[in-house]
C-alpha cells in the first residue's frame, strides 16, 4: 500500500484517510480547506488501497452495484494503518470518503487508536453494517457523518437505504454517548468530496478534548 504525506512531520495531530486515484487527485485542495477551518498544525497520510472494494470492506458481502463483490480485507488494511501511528503521542484521526467513510467508522470499533473519525458520505448502506454498530461500542469520542441531499434518492434500492442508515447510526451513537453530528451536503453521491471530507476532517479536530 502506497503512503502519501502532507504537512508537518513534526505535527502532534495526523489525518489518517484510504484514497483511491481520484481522491489523489482533490487531495491538496482538501488539504488546504482544512488549514483553512482550524488553527492547529496537522500532518495528513493518504493510503492508497489497491482494490477499493475488497480493502474497505469489514466483511464479504455481494455486489451492490456491478459485478464486484465486497471482499472483506478491512483488517488488513486497518493493520498497515496502525504499525503507521507507532509514535503514540501523537494524536490520530482516522476518515474518508464513501467507502473509505465506512471503513473509517469500522475501524474505530476496532481499536481505541483514533479520537475522532471523520466519515464524509460513508457507505452506510453496506450489508449489515448498522446491525454490527448497534450491537458494539465505538472506541472513540468523537464522529462526524454526513450525506449528500439527493443520495438516498439513488435508483439503486440498496444505496437509496443509505439516508435511513446514516440518521440510524447517527442515534446509535449518540445513545451510547458518542459526541457525533450528522451533517447534510447539497447534491448527490459524487459531488464535492474534497469539501465534504475537509469539512468532517475540521469538525473532529475542533472537538474538545474528553
Amino acid at each position: 500500500m502506497d503512503i502519501f504525506e502532507y504537512g508537518s512531520r513534526n505535527a502532534s495531530v495526523v489525518l489518517l484517510q484510504p484514497v483511491d486515484e481520484h481522491d489523489l487527485e482533490i487531495i491538496k485542495n482538501e488539504i488546504a480547506l482544512i488549514h483553512g477551518s482550524v488553527s492547529q498544525d496537522f500532518r495528513l497520510a493518504a493510503f492508497r488501497v489497491g482494490d477499493w472494494n475488497n480493502d474497505l470492506s469489514p466483511w464479504p458481502a455481494p455486489a451492490v452495484f456491478g459485478r464486484e463483490d465486497f471482499g472483506g480485507g478491512a483488517e488488513e488494511t486497518l493493520t498497515e494503518i496502525e504499525s503507521y501511528c507507532a509514535d503514540r503521542t501523537k494524536t490520530y484521526y482516522v476518515g474518508g470518503y464513501s467507502l473509505a467513510g465506512l471503513f473509517a467508522i469500522w475501524a474505530a470499533y476496532r481499536t481505541d487508536l483514533f479520537r475522532g473519525v471523520a466519515a464524509a458520505s460513508p457507505s452506510l448502506w453496506f450489508p449489515g453494517f448498522t446491525d454490527y454498530m448497534g450491537g458494539n461500542a465505538i472506541k472513540c469520542a468523537h464522529v462526524y457523518l454526513s450525506l449528500g441531499d439527493r443520495e438516498e434518492k439513488a435508483r439503486n434500492p440498496v444505496m437509496a437505504t443509505v439516508g435511513d442508515r446514516v440518521r440510524q447510526a447517527c442515534g446509535l451513537l449518540k445513545g451510547q454517548g458518542v459526541d457525533c453530528a450528522l451533517e447534510w451536503n447539497p447534491g448527490n453521491h459524487f459531488r464535492d468530496a474534497d469539501v465534504r471530507t475537509a469539512k468532517a476532517f475540521s469538525w473532529v479536530m475542533g472537538r474538545p478534548a474528553s
